[in-house]
């Protein structure tokens, strides 16, 4: 099943029972007096926020949610049944918008559920009518309809650290190797076209698909990655040391980050540079020194050495730690 991160989907609460015109008769009396009964309350939707970052995709290809409208009321003054809630799970992370009044949900913890929209009331039945002036009410009221909306869900998501750089930086092969999830790799632009996730002693990686420059303004894959960064608490900055201008490369990116998100860099961030294995050790201080006035602290690695890798996993858990206490 394809990754959905954005989708649009019009939605309706239920519409209220009608209310009812009915007469209660006793046996030996022609008439007895009003027994109709209100409608039920139509059915009020909601998000519900859950651990599933695949949760919008079974939402696709269909045009309208509804809730379920309220039962008529009946004869001896019955009320109708309400209707049943509809029930949407959205991933944890959601960020929703009623394209119809502005209002929005952040939906960043797990079960939280909000009303988004309201079932319409029940209508009134003839007995409500009743009164000293009115001893054989002929009226009734219909149900009044349910509220209903256009809402546009956007994934951000809520992950302990990113790992993000240009395109081609070895974040996937990364990825892999720490986390043994099975992200596509290869040595062309945007290989990675969804955000991948992985788990590293309990603590929650994303590998951000490569940005480039103009992302900030939508060039590449732009701001569709870009807000997935934004709740990431922890920032993996990889930079591959085949580049010959590694500063150049983490200038591009954090220009495209501050431009998105000045709180960007307020976040604890680690420059990791990849792809070992590809340098000598000269070449690996020279890459180190031209970063060094980042004042990050620059980890060195290759997915080949298994020594490199359990370095950067103990030092990753150190800053991960740091950010996430409360994970075990």
């Amino acid at each position: 099943m394809a990754f959905v991160d954005e989708l649009t989907i019009h939605a309706a609460a239920g519409k209220g029972g009608d209310g009812v015109v009915r007469w209660l008769h006793l046996k030996g009396k022609e008439y007895s007096g009003p027994s109709g009964g209100n409608g039920g309350k139509g059915g009020d939707v909601y998000f519900r926020a859950v651990r599933d970052i695949g949760a919008l995709a079974r939402y696709t290809g269909i045009k309208k949610f509804k809730a379920m409208r309220g039962e008529s009321g009946a004869k001896n003054s019955r009320h109708g049944k309400g209707g049943d809630d509809l029930i949407l799970d959205v991933p944890v992370g959601s960020f929703i918008t009623n394209q119809k009044t502005g209002e929005t949900f952040d939906l960043t913890e797990e079960h939280t559920q909000v009303l988004a929209l309201r079932g319409g009331n029940g209508g009134l039945g003839n007995e409500y009518f009743k009164s000293s002036t009115n001893v054989v009410p002929m009226e009734s009221t219909p149900g009044k309809p349910g509220d209903d909306a256009t809402f546009t869900i956007e994934l951000r998501l809520v992950v302990d650290g990113g790992f993000v750089g240009l395109p081609n930086a070895g974040k996937s092969s990364l990825m892999n190797a720490l986390t043994g999830s099975r992200a596509k790799v290869g040595d062309y632009p945007f290989t990675t076209l969804d955000p991948n996730l992985g788990v590293l002693f309990g603590y929650v990686l994303a590998d951000i698909p490569g940005l480039i420059e103009g992302a900030a303004e939508g060039k590449g894959l732009g701001h569709k990655f870009l807000r997935h960064i934004a709740r990431t608490k922890t920032i993996f900055h990889c930079i591959s040391l085949e580049l010959e201008d590694p500063a150049g490369a983490y200038e591009t990116i954090r220009k495209e980050l501050d431009a998105y998100d000045k709180a960007l860099g307020e976040k604890p961030e680690v420059i990791i540079l990849t792809k070992a294995d590809t340098a000598g050790r000269e070449t690996i201080e020279k890459r180190k020194k031209a970063l060094q006035k980042t004042g990050r602290d620059i980890l060195v690695v290759s997915v080949l050495d298994d020594v490199l890798l359990k370095t950067l996993s103990d030092k990753m858990i150190e800053h991960l730690r740091a950010a996430s206490p409360a994970v075990s």
